[in-house]
Parts: C-alpha cells; structure tokens; sequence
C-alpha cells in the first residue's frame, strides 16, 4: 500500500483500541488530539505497531512525538511510505 488514509487509520484505531463512547471517528476528527479521541499512549504505539506491520514501514520514534492528531500523523506516515516508495 502506498498510502494510508482516514479510513484506513480510523479502522485500525478501531481494531487496536476499540472506540470511545461518544466519539465518532467517522466526523471530523483530523484535528482532535489523541487524548480528546480517547487513545492514550499504549493504544496510539499498538496502532503504530500494527500500521508498521501491516505498511511495511518503520516510522521515527521522535515524530511520533510530534504527531499527535491524526493529521499529522498521516503526514508522518504518507511521507515514509513515499521515501519508501521511492528507493
């Protein structure tokens, strides 16, 4: 795959962490932090975890500091797709 998209993330959160109650991950969601969607830190590195297992891909630790709405996470993760794409 050489992209991953809302859908694809939302289905995996979903899969490694289950869903909030009274969150929807189908509304507007790119721009809420992990916390406001209900994913602490063990449920977003068992998302990373599966993600990296499922894309192929390694993703930096210290981005993924910096990534802490799915936003930029996608960001994160659409960019080491395309690097790795790319060699």
């Amino acid at each position: 795959m050489d992209r991953l998209g809302l859908s694809d993330l939302t289905r995996i959160l979903r899969e490694c962490a289950g869903e909030e109650e009274g969150v929807d991950l189908d509304g507007d969601v790119l721009d809420l932090n992990w916390m406001e969607l209900g994913y602490d830190s063990l449920a977003f590195l068992q998302t990373v975890g599966h993600i990296e297992r499922e894309y192929g891909v390694l993703l930096d630790e210290e981005a993924l500091d910096e990534a802490d709405t799915p936003r930029l996470f996608l960001t994160m993760v659409n960019e080491a797709l395309a690097a790795r794409a790319a060699v």
